[in-house]
C-alpha cells in the first residue's frame, strides 16, 4: 500500500469518527474480525476477537439513538470533541498497525480527520437544517448512513489496497 493511500484512509476513518465517534471503531473491529485488516500479532489484535465487534456495534447503535435526543450535547462540546479525537486516533493507529505503518502517523491522521469530521459535520448539519427548513433528524439520519457506509467502504478500500 502506498503512503498516500494509507494517509488518505487513516484521515478518512478519522472523519467518520468525527461524524459518529463509535461507528469508526465498530467498522474497524468488524474489518479485523472478517480479515479485511490484519491486526494479528499487533497491539490491536483484540479487535479481531469474536466479541469485540459486537460490543462496538452495541455502543455505536446506542450513539446513533442518543444522537436523536435533542438534549444530547453538541459534538463540538469539549468532552465529545476529545472523545472523537481519541476515537479517530485509535482507528488511525489500528490501520497503521495493520499496514505496518507508523502508529504516531496513524494516530495523528486519524485525530486530524476526527477534528475535520467533527467541525465539518457539525457546520454542515446546522446549515442544512436551516437552509432546508427541516427538523434536525431529517439531516441526522442521512449523516448516520454516510458515517456507517463510509466506515465500511474505508475498511474495504484498505483491504483492497493491502491485497494489491
Amino acid at each position: 500500500m502506498s503512503t498516500t493511500a494509507f494517509a488518505c484512509l487513516a484521515l478518512c476513518i478519522g472523519i467518520v469518527a468525527g461524524l459518529r465517534a463509535l461507528t469508526a471503531p465498530m467498522a474497524i473491529a468488524w474489518a479485523a474480525r472478517v480479515g479485511w485488516i490484519d491486526v494479528r500479532h499487533t497491539w490491536a489484535a483484540f479487535l479481531a476477537h469474536p466479541v469485540t465487534p459486537w460490543i462496538f456495534t452495541a455502543l455505536a447503535i446506542g450513539e446513533l439513538v442518543n444522537d436523536q435526543n435533542p438534549k444530547a450535547p453538541a459534538r463540538t462540546a469539549a468532552p465529545s470533541f476529545v472523545f472523537r479525537l481519541v476515537s479517530g486516533g485509535f482507528c488511525g493507529a489500528a490501520l497503521a498497525a495493520s499496514g505496518g505503518r507508523s502508529l504516531v502517523v496513524g494516530i495523528f491522521l486519524g485525530a486530524l480527520g476526527a477534528a475535520i469530521g467533527t467541525l465539518g459535520g457539525y457546520h454542515a448539519r446546522v446549515r442544512l437544517v436551516r437552509a432546508l427548513h427541516v427538523p434536525d433528524s431529517a439531516i441526522a439520519l442521512p449523516e448516520d448512513l454516510i458515517a456507517v457506509g463510509g466506515a465500511f467502504l474505508i475498511a474495504a478500500f484498505f483491504r483492497a489496497a493491502v491485497v494489491r
